[in-house]
């Protein structure tokens, strides 16, 4: 495997940090794309730290509030309910975009290979591809990502973890979007419930490939485990109690899950714990 070494004339970094920076929602993920195309091309071989924001680029809309100011969103409530249960979605994946961006631009102190770059290239252009299907359907329905409030919860772990990669890798794939593969099934059926056909099969889209997701966090949070020779389990538990103020909550998609190679080991003690 070609390994991280810096050099300017193919260097990944700059370009993923423009992208990170990028306001516009939807030039950004364009931008994605076609970093992704380029390293697919061979344009890219290495990739050289960036001084990465704390922050990503976003627009002035949507309105950021806490959590629990942002109104629950409900299919059953008509048209109105699953437009803004998109736009949450929406929301999910534009800050899915740059956590994968700020994976490889922030590049860890490891001897990693550029597999990782890869990786989370190959995740990011995923998740610009869904924003844009969200965004998409968000205007065939008369309207557009931004004319919702949404909440920053997402940006709270990268913010946390900024200078551990292994609790990003604990939080980021392993909680946040194992998360995802919980819920989305319910969404899914609901959607079709409520004979939104075209809805569902984006989320349908969305939850196939977040499996992959989960299963490249966990891969690479068991290469990190292996550098520092920590037990893979305990360590990702230790590392939930630090960084997660959240719990995990069941029922859990045991199959989704374990199709990622994230095994109940990992998270069912901790539920336990949590619960009690």
């Amino acid at each position: 495997m070609t390994e991280l070494n810096p050099g300017p004339e193919t260097d990944i970094g700059p370009a993923v940090k423009q992208a990170f920076i990028q306001t516009d929602p939807n030039l950004k993920a364009q931008a994605v794309k076609q970093i992704y195309a380029d390293l697919a091309d061979g344009r890219y071989d290495h990739v050289t730290a960036q001084d990465m924001p704390l922050r990503p680029g976003r627009p002035e809309r949507p309105q950021l509030l806490p959590p629990r100011d942002v109104p629950r969103r409900r299919i059953t409530s008509g048209p109105a309910g699953r437009i803004a249960l998109l736009h949450a979605i929406a929301h999910i994946e534009l800050n899915a975009i740059d956590l994968a961006l700020d994976m490889v631009g922030r590049v860890w102190s490891y001897s990693l290979p550029f597999d990782f770059v890869r990786d989370w290239m190959s995740v990011a252009h995923d998740e610009a591809r869904h924003f844009s299907l969200l965004q998409n359907r968000l205007t065939e329905m008369q309207s557009h990502y931004g004319a919702l409030d949404a909440h920053d919860g997402l940006w709270e772990a990268a913010v946390r973890t900024k200078d551990d990669l292994a609790g990003r890798l604990a939080i980021a794939p392993l909680v946040l979007e194992a998360r995802g593969l919980d819920v989305t099934p319910q969404l899914i059926t609901k959607m079709s419930e409520a004979g939104d056909d075209a809805s569902a099969a984006i989320l349908n889209i969305i939850m196939e490939e977040e499996v992959s997701h989960v299963a490249t966090g966990k891969r690479w949070f068991d290469y990190v485990c292996g550098c520092d020779r920590s037990d893979p389990i305990s360590h990702w538990q230790s590392l939930v109690r630090r960084y997660f103020n959240g719990s995990l909550k069941p029922p859990f998609n045991i199959d989704a899950r374990t199709a990622a190679r994230f095994s109940a080991a990992f998270y069912a003690p901790l539920a336990e714990e949590q619960r009690h």
